[in-house]
């Protein structure tokens, strides 16, 4: 398949991709073990983060130098106000965040000594991210070289978005849930992780690289990125099949890697790597990620990626630097 721009793309003010997600207070606390079900645990300390899938992959791509701007909304609190200040510090461009009457999106985040974590979310904000307000960012979705969609908003706002899109539309199905048929026909990448992929195809979790094949080849997508966790990522497209290993690292809180790893596909895909070398360049990402605690905070930058894994970690360097010449 040509993930190739669907449409012309005109340089001026508009971004390189568009983030079309939500926006969420996380309170983080770490445990000793994640509560199952019927148990009450104790935790450490609260903070109050910034996250939400949306507001982080759009942080994960202005973090490698990426033009980059969020499509989603915040409430009408003092909470909504910062979480905005936080997206434009960061460089991301929230003209189109929309400002909704209520609370932001919030989520609680627990996370064990061993970095795993496990996460509740209330959409609040989120949830008023409708058909319409997409449709009134549909010049730069037209534009944009790469537009990444979650599932943390209507899918009726992704399925516009989808629409919108002349470019690569990547969607990242998190928090799964049943997705209609014509916007997966829409999709040219998806990436889920194990348990979504499994979901998505009414099946068994995968156990095996080969499994998660056979479940990735069920979906009507071109492309399929299954990520893994600790064991990297799986691409699958037409007949190219890879499992990416990550770099070893030392976990200390996964929350956002996932995340990561899809700002950093689309970051790449944006300069025209192949799936392949896309998804080996956001392995890394995601593994350097996990290595700092909380989900922006530990976005890294593309000289953290280069200090700690050499110029290799960065196979679109060199593009990058020619385009701005």
């Amino acid at each position: 398949m040509n993930r190739t721009a669907r449409g012309t793309h005109q340089r001026g003010d508009r971004p390189d991709v568009v983030v079309v997600g939500s926006v969420n207070a996380d309170l983080r606390m770490e445990v000793r073990a994640l509560p199952r079900p019927g148990e009450t645990v104790h935790g450490g300390a609260p903070s109050w983060l910034s996250g939400g899938k949306g507001a982080n992959q759009a942080v994960a791509l202005a973090r490698l130098g990426r033009s980059v701007a969020l499509v989603g909304a915040v409430g009408s609190d003092r909470t909504s106000a910062d979480l905005a200040r936080q997206l434009t510090a960061e460089g991301v461009d929230i003209r189109r965040l929309a400002r909704v009457d209520g609370p932001a999106g919030q989520a609680v985040v627990f996370v064990d000594p061993s970095g795993e974590n496990s996460i509740v979310v209330s959409p609040g904000a989120n949830a008023a991210v409708h058909e319409g307000l997409v449709r009134g960012a549909e010049a730069e979705l037209r534009e944009a070289k790469v537009v990444l969609a979650q599932l943390e908003i209507p899918v009726d706002a992704v399925l516009a978005a989808a629409a919108a899109t002349r470019g690569i539309f990547v969607l990242n199905p998190a928090p799964v849930v049943p997705l209609p048929p014509e916007l997966l026909r829409r999709v040219d990448v998806l990436v889920p992780n194990r348990g979504e992929l499994a979901r998505l195809c009414e099946a068994d979790l995968p156990s095996t690289v080969d499994a998660a094949v056979t479940l990735a080849r069920r979906l009507p997508c071109p492309a399929v990125v299954v990520t893994l966790g600790g064991d990297g990522a799986l691409v699958v497209d037409g007949d190219t099949v890879r499992h990416l290993e990550p770099p070893a690292v030392t976990a200390v809180d996964t929350t956002g890697a996932g995340d990561c790893f899809c700002g950093a596909l689309a970051d790449a895909l944006a300069d025209g790597l192949s799936l392949v070398d896309a998804a080996s360049f956001a392995v890394r990402a995601a593994a350097l990620s996990v290595t700092a605690v909380g989900a922006q905070a530990s976005m890294p930058t593309r000289g953290q990626l280069q200090a700690a894994f050499g110029t290799a970690a960065d196979p679109h360097r060199d593009q990058r630097t020619e385009s701005r010449t």
